[in-house]
């Protein structure tokens, strides 16, 4: 019996991603990393920075986002984010940018807390592939 699921990966351009033999997929969500198998229980949730997992039987792609949304339902998992970049596309420069960006909204003297929240985790996601 196959363990493989459907993944689909959509932002404001495109369909960012399209697998139909994925068999584990590793997401950042607020309540902790979430693992999600075929059969797992439906399921919606946010997403917050960090690295998103793809996992098939050949292959483990990396993802970074900065936001989300997840759905999976009927061995169907959709993922709608603002923003997604591939690790192997992502280089020293891009980092450092996106590093810049988040430290200059956390040094923000007026910031709310969950703004703050998002920004530490942005950083915090950041220097660990850095």
């Amino acid at each position: 019996m196959s363990e493989e699921f459907k993944i689909e990966i959509v932002n404001p351009e495109k369909s960012f991603l399209l697998k139909e033999d994925v068999t584990e997929v590793v997401v950042p969500a607020y309540e902790g990393e979430i693992g999600i198998l075929k059969d797992h229980i439906s399921i919606i949730s946010f997403l917050k920075p960090g690295i998103i997992k793809v996992i098939t039987k050949s292959v483990e792609e990396k993802f970074y986002v900065d936001d989300g949304i997840i759905e999976f339902k009927d061995n169907n998992l959709s993922i709608l984010t603002s923003s997604i970049i591939n690790l192997k596309d992502l280089d020293k420069n891009k980092i450092d940018e996106l590093l810049k960006q988040a430290e200059e909204v956390n040094s923000k003297a007026e910031i709310n807390d969950q703004t703050k929240y998002l920004a530490d985790q942005k950083i915090e996601v950041l220097k660990s592939i850095n």
